[in-house]
């Protein structure tokens, strides 16, 4: 089955040939660790998980690496260490928030079902590597030193802006650009930078005697070299990163090993908004996944997510979360509870045409339908061994639903599971006593108190909260 992928490069979806199938390489590019990760944050690491997963189907697990990068040097990290550690010297508050952050973060993203990349550098770790694509981009005149910083001469790279698609004039005007004296032109960007009094430094390049650190841009250049090589497979990352950062990656990259490309597929996920409204802590509609997690469990915020295709925009609501969350449970309760993870031939095909998630889902809706039109067998395995492939756990669901409907139970009805039971079992006679007056009022005192019912065509009578 052929994998074709979009790649915003060509600007067109493409089959999937990898440079070397035994060795399928793949870079993200990952957090900056000074807070805990927002909703849209969690948007490419579960994109880019199900990307991995599928290729690990496709190639074998020991075929590919994914490396997803550490972003642990950065002004905001400075700002927040500075804020919150203010008795600790500067390089030691900075350790203590990005360790801080950085286990948030895997904590997070594990909760949303989400594989551990096959490598996560720190561009902390890097330094050397960042010092010597600079040392080569000046030399081959890519790059020059001004003022004790070090900056990409854009103009000496005549297409630059291909991924983008946009003329120089064009990203002057769409972008905030930096105005400094010391540069040659505008759009020039720093490659290393002095560095303050207190902050992270290390010995500069380029002969220049003052210490200093890298730009944003060097660091995830720096990182896929030494892990994926000069060109890689896939680079992938959110729509918002196109430019400046993976334009100028490519730039960097491209100039420093004189090569064609930097990776041979470009793959960005759309834009998220919250209620029709872009995200905003101003807006009152910012969450971070933690504070999401306090109410959702991390599969419905997984599927949630997946139900919108990668490359369009989502807009996260309350009113999906709940339908994510009525989905699930519906499928674990017709899925077996034995799963190897295997996807089927549907979803395998829905997934290989260019990750299309929602007719993958829609595939775990026919199989679904047809259990439950014909019963558990070969199709509630299905179901299961799907629903493992694509990042759901049967048992940590069903726990949190208990531990919830328990919550709920002791703060809002008045009743606990044994009372429920008995006014079921009670609902159940009078109907089938034909008392339907007497069923319809315990169905209605049920409901005052929260308590919805589901007849099952077993005779049988489901009940849960209501959400």
């Amino acid at each position: 089955m052929e994998l074709t992928l979009y790649d915003t490069l060509a600007r067109a979806k493409r089959p999937f040939a990898p440079i070397d199938p035994a060795r399928v390489r793949m870079y993200v590019c990952g957090p900056t660790v000074y807070d805990f990760a927002h909703i849209g944050n969690a948007r490419p690491v579960i994109v880019f998980d199900v990307l991995f997963r599928l290729l690990r189907h496709l190639y074998g697990a020991d075929h590919v690496t994914y490396v997803r990068n550490i972003t642990d040097v950065d002004d905001k990290i400075n700002a927040r260490a500075a804020q919150e550690y203010p008795g600790l010297p500067l390089n030691e508050a900075i350790r203590t928030v990005t360790q801080k952050t950085e286990r948030q973060f895997h904590e997070d993203v594990a909760a949303l079902g989400c594989l551990r990349p096959t490598l996560e550098p720190r561009a902390t770790e890097h330094i050397v590597a960042m010092k010597t694509l600079i040392e080569r981009l000046v030399a081959a005149g890519s790059a020059y030193v001004a003022e004790d910083h070090v900056l990409f001469s854009v103009a000496g790279m005549k297409d630059y802006g291909q991924l983008s698609k946009r003329s120089l004039d064009e990203m002057i005007a769409g972008s905030r650009v930096e105005v400094a004296p010391y540069k040659r032109d505008p759009m020039d960007f720093v490659l290393w930078k002095p560095s303050k009094p207190g902050e992270p430094a290390w010995p500069s390049p380029a002969g220049i005697a003052t210490p200093g650190r890298p730009g944003w841009h060097i660091e995830c250049s720096a990182m896929a070299w030494q892990h994926l090589g000069e060109t890689f497979d896939i680079h992938g990352g959110g729509i918002d990163l196109v430019f400046p950062h993976h334009e100028n990656e490519i730039a960097q990259s491209r100039c420093s090993f004189n090569t064609p490309v930097m990776a041979n597929y470009w793959m960005h996920n759309g834009f998220l908004q919250v209620e029709g409204e872009k995200m905003a802590k101003s807006a009152g509609n910012f969450f971070t996944i933690r504070e999401l997690l306090a109410n959702w469990h991390g599969q419905i915020l997984r599927l949630n997510m997946l139900r919108t295709h990668y490359r369009q925009p989502i807009d996260w609501t309350e009113s999906g979360l709940e339908q994510s969350w009525a989905t699930l449970e519906d499928w674990w309760s017709f899925a077996s509870p034995v799963y190897p993870p295997a996807p089927s031939q549907t979803v395998l095909a829905a997934l290989s045409d260019d990750l299309n998630s929602p007719k993958a889902i829609a595939e775990l809706h026919v199989i679904r339908n047809r259990i439950s039109t014909a019963g558990e067998g070969p199709h509630a395995v299905e179901l299961a061994q799907n629903l493992a492939f694509l990042g759901f756990d049967r048992a940590s669901f069903l726990a949190w639903e208990e531990k919830k409907t328990a919550e709920a139970l002791k703060t809002s009805s008045g009743l606990d599971e044994t009372a429920i039971k008995k006014l079921i079992d009670a609902r159940n006679a009078a109907r089938k006593a034909k008392n339907f007056k007497e069923a319809d009022r315990i169905r209605d005192e049920l409901k005052a108190k929260g308590v919805e019912l589901e007849d099952k065509k077993d005779g049988g009578t489901a009940w849960r909260m209501k959400r």
